[in-house]
């Protein structure tokens, strides 16, 4: 019996060591350059604090963060990055964050995958501001990376840490948010936008994201056809410019979103606006006569979140060019309702 007993104990602390954890380490500065920010405070509103396990070759790694108590190391953290201080708070809402493996249609393996969302917000007595969000899928392929959960984790750093400085700039949309509200805020500010609650959308068009969700196209363009239907030209008073400086146009009361591969249609469902494309094809670094551009691949904050601070405009198109790999995996890419920027589900 004593030798049964002693073989199940060394057989279950086996198992609980073969359970491995990698750490989310945000070891990076979030230094605000301009020293414009007083303070920052994290909101960890994720409905399960658990991160959840990714599978690497037998064994099974936990993802978690290095520090157990989120809110008081990021906001220390400000304190010793930031000597000097402005007159902004800042507040920083972490909303979901999970890690998981996912076998996708038509794929042979699965894929190790992270979900984050994650909001910021400029706060003035019990008034919230809108700032930017970044809300996305981050994939991991299994074919170039030894050790996924290692490869996700640092990502998932570098994404808080880049989302966190890019908030210090303060592209602020929308009216305030009353302070009871803040949790729901999606939903608060979506209630007073027509592209998404008007039964018909406005034909012309719209040089930004903004534009398109006020409902609001530039009268000074129109598009112009070739033989076969498709829209080859972009005019402003009868003179040509390029194209890349539309965001959409609608036309029967159909939507069209510029793409760097083209047009897609944008379809609207109970989520929001949504085109059927793939990250390779958003992701895509062609020209063609200077008229499709790619993806943004810089910025103030370097490539990560470069285009979370201006997602709207019509030349990055919302893309978030070099997070993850770029799959040719074809899914509905949503338009997020604040940002403009594209929302991938897988």
């Amino acid at each position: 019996m004593r030798k049964s007993a002693l073989l199940i104990l060394l057989i279950i602390s086996t198992l609980f060591a073969a359970q491995k954890s990698e750490l989310i380490k945000l070891n990076e500065n979030i230094k605000d350059k301009n020293s414009r920010t007083k303070s920052i405070t994290l909101i960890d509103n994720r409905p399960d604090k658990n991160i959840g396990t990714i599978t690497d070759k037998e064994d099974k790694a936990e993802i978690k963060f290095e520090h157990e108590d989120l809110k008081s190391f990021i906001e220390n953290k400000f304190i010793e990055d930031n000597k000097k201080t402005g007159t902004n708070d800042i507040v920083i809402m972490l909303e979901d964050l999970k890690g998981y493996d996912e076998q996708d249609d038509n794929k042979d393996f699965p894929y190790a995958k992270a979900k984050i969302r994650i909001s910021a917000f400029l706060k003035r007595n019990d008034r919230y501001y809108f700032i930017n969000r970044f809300d996305n899928v981050i994939v991991c392929n299994p074919k170039t990376t030894a050790h996924p959960q290692r490869f996700l984790v640092a990502k998932i750093g570098e994404v808080i840490t880049e989302f966190i400085k890019a908030s210090y700039f303060l592209n602020i949309t929308g009216s305030y948010i009353p302070e009871s509200e803040i949790k729901r805020y999606d939903e608060y500010l979506g209630k007073d936008y027509k592209a998404f609650n008007n039964p018909e959308l406005k034909d012309g068009v719209y040089l930004n994201f903004k534009s398109f969700r006020e409902q609001n196209p530039n009268p000074d363009y129109y598009t112009e056809k070739n033989r076969k239907g498709n829209v080859v030209r972009l005019m402003s008073k009868d003179v040509q410019a390029s194209i890349s400086e539309m965001y959409c146009y609608v036309e029967g009361g159909k939507a069209y979103k510029l793409t760097p591969v083209g047009f897609d249609e944008m379809v609207k469902d109970q989520k929001g606006f949504y085109i059927h494309t793939s990250r390779v094809n958003l992701f895509f670094q062609a020209k063609t006569g200077g008229a499709f551009v790619g993806a943004i691949t810089g910025g103030l904050v370097g490539a990560v979140i470069g285009a979370a601070i201006d997602s709207a405009s019509s030349t990055n198109s919302g893309a978030m060019n070099g997070i993850g790999y770029s799959s040719t995996l074809e899914t509905d890419v949503y338009i997020d309702s604040l940002t403009g920027g594209y929302v991938f589900t897988k």
